[in-house]
C-alpha cells in the first residue's frame, strides 16, 4: 500500500518513538500493512512522519521486539504474518483507547450505566449511518 501520506500529528508532550510506534501498530492492526508486507524503509518513513531517522529506526526496533515487525537482512522490515500477533496489538490499541475513553467520562461525572448507554446510542448512530450511506 506504500506509505501513508496523512499528517501523523505527533504531540510534542509525548516522547515521539512512542507515538511513532502505536501509530504503526494501527496501521497494522487496522490492515494499511497487511502480514508479509514489507513496510516502507526507515528514511521513507521518517520523511513522511517528519522526525530524524533515529528516531524512526528506535521505533521499528520496538516493533521488532514486539514480534509485530520482522527485519529480513537485506530486504527490509515486513509485518509479521502470525495474525495471533496482530490481534493482540489491535486488542491492546482497543484496551487503550476504550481506558482513556472511560476514565475521561468518569472525570465528567458519568457512571458505569450511563457510560455504556451513550457508547451504545452513539454506536447505533454511526453504525446505522455508514449503513444507510449517509456521510
Amino acid at each position: 500500500m506504500g506509505i501513508r501520506l496523512m499528517t501523523w500529528n505527533l504531540d510534542s508532550n509525548l516522547p515521539i518513538y512512542l507515538q511513532i510506534i502505536e501509530h504503526l501498530q494501527y496501521d497494522i492492526a487496522s490492515g494499511h500493512y497487511r502480514p508479509g508486507e514489507r513496510l516502507p524503509s526507515v528514511r521513507e518513513l521518517a520523511l513522511c512522519a517528519a522526525v530524524n531517522p533515529n528516531t524512526m529506526q528506535k521505533a521499528l526496533s520496538a516493533l521488532e521486539q514486539s514480534g509485530l515487525v520482522l527485519s529480513r537482512r537485506t530486504l527490509g522490515r515486513f509485518v509479521t504474518e502470525d495474525p495471533a500477533v496482530i490481534s493482540e496489538a489491535r486488542t491492546a490499541l482497543a484496551t487503550h483507547q476504550i481506558t482513556e475513553l472511560i476514565q475521561k467520562m468518569q472525570q465528567l461525572g458519568f457512571q458505569k450505566r450511563e457510560i455504556l448507554t451513550l457508547i451504545e446510542k452513539i454506536y447505533e448512530e454511526v453504525t446505522h449511518e455508514h449503513t444507510s450511506g449517509n456521510p
